[in-house]
């Protein structure tokens, strides 16, 4: 259902790299459903996500096309991961999770604008328990660095304006902060379709770090693809200089955006 090898090729380097999501939103989430039996996290990754929700749920489902990703999934209990190429049918999918309406909280984090959405939501409106069944997909843009020099903020703004060229599709969404994403589902009043609940997170990060979080995103394999290197020696030098040093730390700030719904009149 996800967009198939996008980050296979950055499975370890995203595991490392990639921001913790607060636990506050998981707590959030769980305060809207009133059963806490079961959770799908879709699109899970190496569990980033999975393993948060399976602090406020029974059982979580964890989910991915990409075999890399799952191979380093974080082990927990209560978690159980599963490779869904797409060749798996939407009723084996559902067989899965023992049948429909069961599930109890629906998660996609940064991962639902790669998806086949009609197919996606189709097979999550089956799946919800109904009444009472929620599904939360949310995404962040690149970060900004709080208070940083200006020298830094031009370098950075460089860097991601020569690779917009190489971003696949799917990014769209998130550049328009996911108020042009489809999202058939009503409201529970943590955003809605056009109207995403901002969010804010944030990461401390020295150059290293940093340089991890960039290698992760999908555009530097998409480019390399296409024959741009996007962080090449040149490249990462004039950004380590940027920065500051290996040794400086500073703050990552994500403007994150979610959106979270339930099946319309309990379809």
């Amino acid at each position: 259902m996800a967009g198939v090898g996008l980050y296979d090729k950055q499975a370890e380097v995203y595991l490392s790299a990639r921001p913790k999501y607060p636990r506050e939103w998981f707590s959030m989430l769980s305060a809207l459903t009133p059963h806490h039996s079961l959770a799908w996290d879709a699109g899970t990754g190496n569990g980033q996500a999975a393993i948060d929700v399976a602090e406020f749920y029974d059982e979580v489902v964890a989910t991915d096309v990409s075999e890399p990703q799952i191979s380093l999934s974080m082990p927990h209990p209560k978690v159980k991961y599963i490779h869904t190429p797409p060749s798996m049918s939407d009723d084996e999918l559902i067989a899965m999770f023992g049948g429909e309406g069961l599930v109890d909280l629906v998660t996609v984090a940064s991962a639902v604008h790669w998806f086949d959405l009609p197919r996606f939501y189709s097979v999550v409106k089956r799946l919800l328990r109904k009444p009472g069944g929620i599904i939360a997909v949310w995404s962040y843009r690149h970060f900004t660095i709080d208070g940083a020099p200006p020298s830094l903020e031009l370098t950075m703004r460089r860097f991601i304006e020569s690779a917009l060229p190489f971003c696949n599709q799917g990014i769209s969404y998130v550049i328009n902060e996911y108020k042009t994403l489809p999202f058939p589902f009503e409201s529970v009043g943590l955003g809605s379709k056009g109207e995403p609940l901002m969010l804010e997170m944030k990461q401390e990060a020295s150059f290293e770090v940093c340089l991890g979080v960039i290698k992760s995103w999908s555009v530097i394999s998409s480019a390399k693809e296409q024959g741009m290197d996007l962080l090449n020696e040149g490249v990462v030098k004039e950004l380590e200089t940027a920065w500051g040093g290996t040794d400086v730390i500073r703050t990552l700030n994500y403007k994150t955006f979610m959106l979270v719904g339930k099946v319309a009149n309990q379809e």
